[in-house]
């Protein structure tokens, strides 16, 4: 099978197109013939061996995908040779054939593509499980959301309204925060000529938001820590902008807010059923219209370095996605 390798830890400039075995499943266990895989910023951390999780070199990377299933190793109740699925993996996604373990698939029937659902299980799950379990959001409570072009700030715009929150959505540039307004947003702020803080107080007539997810970090995570309204929720996804927000604790003292961190694949370990059951809640979302996956750019297995590459610079909007089978 075809697959791509990272032999050395020196980010996607390492990566080639290697030719290897394909796996077989162990007990509990199935293998997938993948159609479509989705790239993540966690993909290019991994390549460089600063991701939380650390796989021995060479690697193939990869973190989720969709497919039909190929093989099933014993102990597997209801997937079945030919069953259109996804999966989420520790990492191997990038490849011809993946092993995964059964409780990381799930079905998909006609609910959607494989490109959509290759990309559905990371993003829409981390917003799901960051703003009901973390951040605790209401009906009508208003929400912030950093970065709401991108993958994973774009669910939570949609995920955010479906769950009946009021939501602003910040990004750079018009085109960005015009498919942020597409996905449900109530109002957005150009970061790049806005100042947030400003603009938020404007639109909330001085009371706040009642919770903040920011997948960006930095700067922009103090600015956000001040929009909060009392009891507040700052939800800590990751740090796109290169470096995590330093919260002054008198921040959080003054309005009694949390600035809680939110991991979803801990998830897959911690609390699986927990996890299982969300993703199950998303995907009758989906079929019943309340979301649909948006994919800016598909690339060819072969062109995974053009693709990460696309990802680092934030040329794409949603998620990029390699097409394979």
């Amino acid at each position: 099978m075809r697959a791509v390798l990272c032999p050395r830890l020196e980010g996607p400039e390492a990566l080639e197109l290697a030719t290897l075995e394909p796996p077989t499943p162990r007990p509990g266990e199935v293998t997938i013939d993948v159609k479509a895989a989705a790239l993540n910023f966690a993909d290019l951390l991994m390549t460089r061996g600063s991701y939380q999780e650390k796989p021995p070199v060479p690697f193939v990377p990869g973190m989720e995908l969709a497919g039909t299933i190929r093989a099933v190793g014993d102990g597997v109740g209801e997937l079945e040779v030919g069953k259109r699925v996804l999966a989420v993996v520790n990492h191997g996604g990038f490849a011809e054939v993946v092993r995964a373990r059964a409780a990381d698939v799930l079905p998909i029937g006609g609910v959607m593509g494989f490109d959509m659902a290759a990309g559905f299980p990371i993003a829409y799950g981390t917003a799901h499980g960051a703003l009901a379990w973390r951040g605790q959001i209401e009906v009508g409570e208003t929400l912030l959301v950093h970065g709401a072009a991108g993958g994973v700030g774009l669910t939570a715009v949609e995920v955010g309204r479906a769950m009946g929150a009021k939501v602003i959505a910040t990004a750079r540039g018009a085109e960005r925060l015009e498919l942020a307004r597409e996905y449900g947003a109530w109002a957005t702020i150009d970061t790049s000529s806005e100042d947030v803080r400003d603009r938020v107080l404007e639109l909330t007539h001085g009371r706040g938001v009642d919770v903040c997810f920011d997948p960006v970090g930095g700067e922009l995570g103090n600015a956000s820590l001040r929009t909060l309204t009392w009891e507040g929720r700052y939800l800590v996804i990751g740090s796109a902008a290169g470096t995590p927000t330093e919260i002054r604790a008198n921040y959080l003292l003054v309005k009694n807010i949390a600035a809680v961190g939110f991991y979803w694949g801990s998830y897959r370990h911690f609390d699986p059923r927990r996890l299982r059951a969300s993703l199950e809640t998303l995907l009758a979302w989906a079929r019943a219209g309340k979301l649909r996956p948006h994919i800016s750019a598909r690339f060819a297995l072969e062109d995974v370095k053009q693709a990460l590459d696309a990802l680092k610079d934030r040329k794409t909007t949603g998620k990029v996605v390699l097409e394979i089978g």
